[in-house]
């Protein structure tokens, strides 16, 4: 009994860090393109914003790091720009939680 309860919690919990790792790159830089996104943040430069590649270093591996990016992009709060001046960073236009995990993963996957 103990190793089919053991067989069964390495199966799901494998299963789910599949399915978690499984990013869409061309419908997160979709998304992140009809939002402008592209007008503040490149990949791998900084521009207005930071770029996301400095986004992921400052994220990826910490606990809360997907949380913080999440609410960041849709709770709209203050941020300070490259030039050292302050705006509300620009809310996404999706409700659709899957839309917005991928986008972010994409973003901590680079």
């Amino acid at each position: 009994m103990k190793l089919i309860a053991s067989l069964t919690l390495i199966l799901v919990t494998g299963f789910f860090s599949t399915a978690h790792a499984a990013i869409d790159e061309d419908a997160a830089k979709s998304l992140a393109k009809k939002n402008d996104c592209f007008k503040c943040h490149a990949v791998d430069k900084t521009k207005k914003g930071p770029s996301y590649k400095s986004v992921a270093i400052k994220y990826k591996g910490k606990s809360d790091g997907e949380d913080k990016i999440i609410k960041n992009i849709t709770t709209g709060p203050k941020v300070k720009l490259e030039d050292g001046t302050e705006e509300n960073h620009k809310i996404i236009d999706t409700k659709d939680q899957s839309q917005i995990k991928n986008l972010v993963g994409w973003i901590l996957s680079l």
